[in-house]
């Protein structure tokens, strides 16, 4: 009779969390096997690790999916069309502030600061799903300004290339401004002004 193998003595759900948070604040390379065990169940033997997640490359993608499910929806509003092209965008910039600066944890967004000490050539595969994540984001706040263009919210010769441009940089930034101990307060009173913009082009 064939014997059972041994049963798992942690919780692999919670396993994935605690790794992601470990990568969300130290980048794919910068985060190593040893604090990736460690972390998981006051540390998991190797053998356990590489039967439960394969390899890091593996448990990193496992990581960027649990995050896009649920951080990283708060760029959803962008799609969401019961909402104006303009509170789609407003809404998408207050709402990744607030998770960004949320203190439960680590500061940032994942998907604008985890290819950032991934930068060997070698790892250009691992990080792809949040390069394309970001193209995504992208592609979504310049379709709010055509779709303001379209609607007539915004002039017909407003240069929606250039200003969603600035909103995407301005986005993505938002990650750099949590890491350095900005305030959420100050944060949002430059979305304020940062729509103004929008309000220029009416």
């Amino acid at each position: 009779m064939a014997t059972m193998g041994r049963p798992r003595t942690f919780d692999r759900d919670k396993a994935i969390d605690d790794a992601m948070h470990l990568f969300w604040q130290h980048g794919y390379e910068s985060t190593s096997l040893a604090q990736l065990k460690a972390a998981i169940n006051s540390g998991i033997s190797a053998p356990s690790f590489y039967a439960a997640f394969g390899s890091k490359e593996a448990l990193f993608r496992e990581c960027v999916q649990r995050y896009l499910a649920t951080y990283g929806q708060v760029t959803e509003f962008l799609w969401d069309r019961r909402l104006s092209p303009r509170e789609a965008v407003e809404t998408t910039l207050r709402s990744s502030a607030k998770m960004q600066f949320d203190p439960r944890h680590p500061p940032g967004c994942m998907v604008a600061l985890g290819t950032m000490s991934a930068t060997s050539a070698e790892h250009a595969d691992v990080v792809e799903p949040l390069a394309r994540s970001r193209n995504r984001t992208s592609e979504g706040i310049l379709s709010a300004f055509q779709r303001a263009v379209a609607s007539g919210e915004l002039k017909k010769e407003t240069d929606v290339t250039t200003l969603a441009m600035l909103f995407t940089t301005f986005l993505f930034g938002i990650s750099i401004q949590a890491r350095d101990g900005a305030s959420l307060d100050r944060l949002n009173s430059a979305i304020t002004q940062i729509m103004q913009l929008w309000d220029a082009s009416v």
